[in-house]
């Protein structure tokens, strides 16, 4: 059973089209009923949106196999009044949702990802922080990618922000222990009996923002080079031992062959 990262897993960050094998892989779990559930952290588009996206170059995902942030959101933010930054689609998927956007006394900061953060908009976040605002994350990635560059992910701007502030965050989307169990739930549709965390393999290029999460909670990790990080070396030796992935693989393809997938 699995959980299946998507954005430098099963497509890539640049072209944002199917990864070697990735397609393969897809068509060989759902050939097979293979429980798994893609787990993804778009905040950019609406769940529905991206799901038909995906689609449309070959992954074949339908909806009770897919879960993100978006979904869930709901559930983890109760306040209505809040500042919101990130990308302009991902602001106008919050206005779609209900959310009132409050740049002068908001309840919350809620984080997503773009690559040109402002030193203001830092600036502006810090100030609601300090005046009693709540801090939310949509994910927390560690890199974002981006036009072959790599920015701060979320979580690295979430950690900025507690340090600044002395304020704790709250996480949506990966790795919460909340988002893989609602994922858990998902993918215990699909079988006959209780499903424990241990059983089920996550495959992902975000150690730290996806996998050493899911490895606290028992999960198999596998870590694929074709996303975030393109050599092992760039992040694994400065893991601790009980972050380190289980498996090291170039892509979805290897990692399928190794799972005894493909």
């Amino acid at each position: 059973m699995f959980f299946i990262d998507v954005q430098g897993t099963l497509i890539d960050d640049d072209k944002r089209l199917p990864i070697k094998g990735s397609v393969d892989f897809i068509n060989r779990l759902n050939e097979k009923e293979i429980p798994y559930i893609v787990i993804t952290n778009n905040t950019k588009n609406s769940s529905d949106d991206f799901l038909e996206y995906l689609n449309s170059v070959g992954l074949y995902i339908d909806k009770e196999h897919y879960l993100d942030p978006l979904m869930v959101l709901k559930d983890v933010l109760k306040e209505k009044n809040i500042a919101a930054y990130g990308s302009s689609p991902f602001i106008e998927v919050l206005k779609k949702m209900g959310y009132i956007l409050d740049y002068e006394n908001p309840n919350s900061v809620l984080l997503g990802i773009k690559k040109d953060f402002l030193p203001d908009e830092y600036a502006q976040m810090i100030e609601f922080l300090l005046q009693g605002a709540t801090l939310t994350g949509m994910h927390a990635t560690t890199l974002y990618a981006k036009d072959g560059k790599r920015y701060p992910g979320v979580g690295a701007i979430l950690e900025m922000l507690r340090f600044a502030t002395g304020k704790e965050y709250d996480v949506v989307g990966k790795p919460s222990v909340r988002f893989y169990e609602k994922a858990l739930e998902k993918i215990s549709r699909f079988c006959s009996k209780r499903i424990d965390f241990k059983e089920i393999t996550i495959i992902s290029d975000d150690v730290k923002g996806d996998l050493t999460g899911a490895k606290r909670v028992g999960m198999k990790t596998v870590f694929v080079l074709s996303g975030k990080y393109k050599k092992a070396d760039e992040i694994v030796p400065f893991l601790d031992e009980n972050e380190k992935p289980d498996l090291i693989c170039k892509d979805i393809e290897e990692a399928a062959e190794k799972s005894g997938v493909l």
